[in-house]
């Protein structure tokens, strides 16, 4: 799926981790395109008092992951499949 990352401005390819077809009760087959990160990526960094090294990174990355996720649920709405971030709570949620 292309995208263009916020931190270059050029347009990069973005490889989902799962496309996944699943037949529904109604017989329909309805597909999913998955990506699985943890929870702490899901959500914007929250900014220390100095602004660190690894705080940096994880303002690029959740930008990049942002900007990735948009272009996948565009591309999905277009193709009427459906797109999903799925992180621990849900693979673990008891």
């Amino acid at each position: 799926i292309p995208y263009i990352s916020p931190v270059d401005n050029r347009v990069h390819r973005y490889f989902p981790d799962f496309i996944v077809k699943v037949k529904e009760s109604s017989g329909q087959i309805k597909t999913y395109v998955v990506e699985v990160k943890p929870k702490k990526q899901t959500k914007p960094p929250k900014q220390p008092k100095r602004k660190t090294k690894s705080y940096l990174y994880e303002c690029k990355t959740y930008a990049v992951n942002q900007a990735k996720w948009k272009a996948a649920e565009e591309f999905c709405a277009d193709r009427r499949i459906e797109f999903k971030i799925i992180t621990e709570e849900d693979l673990y949620n008891k």
